[in-house]
């Protein structure tokens, strides 16, 4: 199962469970919490109406009933009295209390009749706990079903003592049907579970946006891990993701792994590079030795000491180069930006290299010159400039000649050289910018053909890379095409 199927299952059930046991909380709470509610009314109640017929009871003729008595009436007339009144949105139009009055021996003496069938005056209600209560002297209180009637909640009854001086003549007692309220607590309900609903549904949004989110970021870190490894195995370098937290830190600490990791193998790939080709020189500096010790003839010491010293420059020519390669490499963005003409700084390349291609009888030509700005830090371009000129000046025969150009195209500044020697072969085009991949030169006074360092190239590609650019090799029939392409600076860069 994915990471985010699990964590979006854990989170459903976590939130399920919790939403299901607080609504449960919450209904099971509602209709207690009403019935407090109306029994705290109904105390009140019951109290005032007991200190009003008092006077009514203690005048009462033993073995009377207060029906025909003034509070009678006013009970009776309240009864009948019309209401129509909103309560939150829903309409009441009954007036609901029901009110009996016994005496101190538990006979029913008043009863405003809320039951069908009758009321009950003369009946003996001192079993009934509002009223047992109630002439103990004690709270008196009672929740009674009526089944008979409609089957719904219980009548809460209240009872109140009714004294004259310090003297109990009597209980009054106030009943309310809780089905009256009923409708209240029904609304209630359903608000708690559409509102419960709705919770619940807001909080599986914020789960699956919350469970997209670590799932969006993991994913980039393990894209990132992935592209790790593929450098490690040669594939395209990526920086690591713009995480918070965690997954952040988890980030930053596998892209420093990755630099400590691709720097042991950049270090054992020159330690191997290095070595092999420093032991074809060697060899021959080693055998020149030997045979410089023997008695030998002018000519030929002369000889041996010119390879000494040309397979010195040469080892001296990788050591320098790879110097500069391996700095290139370690650079992660260019430094000391500015604006740069292209145009000047190929001319500043060209008068460096005018002594070189001279000595091989060499020319150096313009072919296309443009106005092309780019943004790059000039040192590196002419460096990359000049390492392309030097190649193709050991790749052009005696009395060639190179062309250069600078143009513009579309957004793109472009630098081309191109000389008219013996060109690369097909196989070889794909390989050229490889560290110590190189072909043989032309041969030159009847020398043998010479292989370069096979960093010069390396070199300029490198550059090309840090400037956000890029390297094209073209067979040109004759020689090689070599163009450098820059992204055109803008307007608003700064220049030097």
């Amino acid at each position: 199962m994915k990471l985010g199927l699990r964590l979006l299952l854990g989170f459903f059930l976590i939130t399920g469970i919790a939403a299901f046991f607080v609504l449960r909380v919450f209904a099971a709470e509602i209709r207690p919490s009403v019935a407090r509610v109306v029994e705290d009314m109904l105390v009140d109640t019951a109290n005032i109406l007991a200190e009003l017929v008092e006077d009514d009871l203690a005048a009462m003729p033993a073995g009377g009933t207060l029906e025909t008595g003034h509070f009678a009436q006013r009970v009776r007339e309240y009864a009948e009295r019309p209401v129509d009144a909103r309560i939150w949105g829903m309409s009441k139009q009954s007036l609901d209390y029901r009110v009996y009055v016994t005496d101190a021996r538990g006979r029913v003496v008043l009863d405003t009749g809320a039951r069908p069938g009758g009321v009950a005056i003369g009946q003996d209600y001192s079993r009934w706990r509002d009223v047992a209560l109630t002439l103990k002297g004690q709270y008196g209180a009672r929740a009674t079903r009526q089944v008979e009637v409609d089957g719904q909640p219980s009548v809460l009854y209240v009872a109140a003592p009714i004294r004259q001086g310090a003297r109990l003549i009597g209980v009054l007692t106030v009943a309310k049907p809780m089905s009256t309220v009923q409708k209240f607590i029904d609304r209630a309900e359903r608000e708690i579970l559409v509102k419960g609903l709705w919770l619940l549904g807001l909080s599986l949004l914020v789960g699956v946006l919350v469970t997209a989110w670590i799932v969006w970021s993991v994913r980039r870190l393990r894209d990132f891990a992935q592209h790790v490894e593929l450098g490690q195995r040669g594939g395209e370098r990526v920086q690591a993701p713009e995480l918070s937290g965690e997954l952040g830190d988890l980030a930053r600490a596998m892209e420093a792994m990755r630099d400590r990791l691709e720097d042991h193998e950049h270090v054992e790939h020159m330690v191997r590079a290095l070595t092999h080709e420093l032991k074809s020189p060697l060899a021959a500096i080693g055998g020149a030795a030997e045979l410089l010790h023997d008695d030998l003839p002018a000519h030929d010491r002369h000889a041996f000491a010119t390879q000494v010293q040309d397979q010195a420059a040469r080892m001296q020519r990788l050591v320098e180069r790879l110097l500069e390669l391996s700095k290139l490499e370690h650079r992660r963005r260019l430094e000391h930006l500015a604006v740069v003409d292209l145009a000047p700084c190929v001319e500043t390349a060209l008068a460096q290299a005018r002594g070189r291609a001279e000595q091989r009888e060499v020319s150096l030509q313009w072919q296309q010159r443009e106005q092309a700005a780019v943004l790059g830090e000039p040192e590196l371009m002419h460096l990359a400039m000049s390492n392309l000129l030097d190649n193709a000046i050991d790749f052009s025969w005696p009395g060639g000649r190179i062309e250069v150009s600078v143009r513009r195209e579309g957004a793109q500044a472009l630098f081309t050289v191109r000389d008219h020697g013996p060109g690369v072969p097909d196989y070889a085009l794909a390989r050229l910018g490889e560290r110590f991949y190189s072909t043989p030169r032309p041969a030159v006074a009847g020398e043998p053909p010479r292989k370069g360092t096979g960093l010069g190239l390396a070199i300029v590609r490198q550059v090309m890379q840090l400037h956000g650019g890029d390297v094209v090799w073209a067979p040109a029939g004759p020689g090689l095409a070599v163009t450098l392409r820059w992204p055109l600076a803008t307007p608003s860069a700064p220049s030097t």
